[in-house]
């Protein structure tokens, strides 16, 4: 396995009581999405988030049945809040929300808070929840999120990931190497939409550092 990171030019073409603040604050939020091998790779990366890590939005490709499991597990290995995620559910700091699976995307929306949508509409790329949904709707936040496609066949996210590095957003796409399945971090690349390439062993830190509105990689970012 190797283990270093790839930087990539831009394309040039634990609970939280319910009605606490809802605002993300002047961080980004995070948005990450994976299918085959996604499982071990989300229980690594998130068990490294923090109790009060950025909102956090996730879609993961799972048969109806066992996202609650998911979720459960999630819960017992993370320092941060899991929750399955619920419409018009409003997104705070130490939460990560995971899309249940079946009949519906997940997608964010924000006017006076950040909040969750549920939404009934055709499969993208073959999938629902899909997480070029999820990541074209993160693109129009302000500021743009931070993403990561991680481990998975196909290519759902490529695209919506690419549209987060256009709107000005940090991207990291999972390397061959510490993938299960290369497909739709390998689409990401082919397109250019991944800022960067890493082993799954540092994406986590490379999300945080994004995220934080105190990093210089963020603030570099906002004045790109």
């Amino acid at each position: 396995m190797h283990g270093g990171a790839h930087s990539v030019p831009p394309d040039q073409t634990k609970t939280h009581a319910n009605g606490e603040d809802s605002r993300s604050g002047t961080g980004r939020v995070i948005v990450i999405g994976a299918s085959t091998g996604g499982v071990e790779a989300l229980h690594t990366l998130l068990s490294e988030f923090p109790s009060d890590c950025p909102p956090t939005f996730v879609v993961q490709h799972m048969r109806p049945g066992f996202v609650e499991s998911f979720v459960s597990g999630l819960n017992r290995a993370c320092a941060a809040e899991v929750v399955l995620a619920q419409d018009r559910q409003l997104a705070r700091p130490g939460r990560i929300h995971v899309a249940p699976a079946g009949d519906l995307h997940l997608a964010l929306f924000a006017q006076t808070a950040l909040a969750l949508r549920l939404i009934d509409a055709p499969l993208v790329q073959g999938h629902r929840p899909a997480v070029d949904q999820l990541f074209l709707s993160a693109a129009l936040l302000r500021p743009a999120p931070v993403a990561a496609l991680l481990t998975g066949m196909g290519r759902d996210g490529a695209e919506g990931l690419l549209q987060i590095r256009r709107a000005g957003g940090h991207t990291i796409a999972q390397d061959e190497a510490s993938s299960v399945v290369y497909g739709m971090p390998r689409a990401a690349r082919e397109l250019g939409a991944a800022a960067q390439i890493l082993p799954l062993r540092l994406i986590a830190a490379a999300l945080l550092r994004a995220a934080d509105p105190t990093s210089q990689d963020f603030n570099r970012r906002r004045t790109d």
